[in-house]
């Protein structure tokens, strides 16, 4: 038996579901602060929720709908649902990155967005996340987490429409990733 195999495994550990659960809670919180806040701080809450949000999804894409869609007896129904909400979003945040934070399209556009997303965010947490733990083991669901962790680390940053499959990810992600970062150092929507 090797050292890993003696070592019992750390159920203490975060595992995917409480992870997404987190990001999702974070996620309601950045959507209030961006609607509560004005000037600069609101600008730059609603980067940080575009931020989070687009490496959320690809984590949920290249991850947890590939595994949920086996893991579930309706797998194919329910991940499907949830590819088309993801899809819808990154359109609408892209659209919103195009506006004036502090403009009423924004708001009217933005008011929306939440409504939808967090929707999308309660369908996950009932029709994907429970079947999940029943389907896996907690070591498998650690795992996950940690591979959610790496995969976020080099997720696009921006919403990339059309990009919502684990192999869309894996091919247009690496390059979409680099493209983002860039643009998120340099401080702007593009590079007019």
């Amino acid at each position: 038996m090797t050292s890993a195999e003696s070592e019992p495994f750390n159920t203490d550990e975060l595992d995917i579901v409480s992870f997404l659960r987190q990001q999702h809670e974070q996620i309601r919180a950045l959507f209030s602060e961006v609607e509560r806040s004005s000037g600069r701080a609101r600008g730059d809450a609603f980067d940080r929720l575009r931020r989070l949000l687009a490496v959320h999804e690809t984590a949920e894409e290249q991850l947890v709908h590939p595994r949920a869609r086996s893991a579930l007896g309706n797998g194919d129904q329910v991940v499907e649902a949830r590819l088309a909400e993801e899809h819808q979003a990154k359109q609408v945040l892209a659209e919103l990155e195009k506006l004036d934070t502090h403009s009423a399209d924004f708001a009217d556009m933005f008011a929306r967005f939440r409504q939808d997303v967090l929707a999308h965010a309660e369908a996950e947490e009932r029709d994907e996340f429970p079947g999940l733990n029943r389907q896996l083991d907690a070591e498998q669901l650690v795992r996950m987490r940690r591979a959610a962790e790496l995969a976020e680390q080099v997720a696009p940053t921006r919403p990339h429409p059309g990009v919502e499959s684990a192999g869309a990810n894996l091919l247009a992600g690496p390059f979409a990733s680099m493209l983002d970062r860039i643009r998120d150092r340099l401080g702007g929507s593009g590079f007019n």
